[in-house]
């Protein structure tokens, strides 16, 4: 198994900035586990499941990327 990275964030919307960052991230890693999470502090545009969906669609090209919704704070990751 190689080197695995987390790339957290609530993409509310899903940017081509958060794209790119994303792409970049994908071709340093293995694998990149992207992490969707909810901020209870800000009012979301789009449910978390559909900010997954997006991603998952825009990228559908990347092998190594895996989109999934995260219910823990980013600090809390690696807990």
């Amino acid at each position: 198994m190689g080197l695995t990275a987390l790339c957290p964030g609530t993409f509310d919307p899903v940017t081509n900035g958060h794209i790119d960052i994303i792409e970049r991230a994908a071709r340093r890693f293995d694998a990149l586990v992207v992490g969707v999470l909810d901020n209870p502090a800000k009012e979301p545009l789009f449910e978390a499941e559909e900010r997954v969906g997006l991603l998952k669609q825009a990228l559908d090209p990347l092998a190594n990327v895996e989109v999934e919704a995260s219910e823990c704070a980013a600090g809390e990751a690696g807990d």
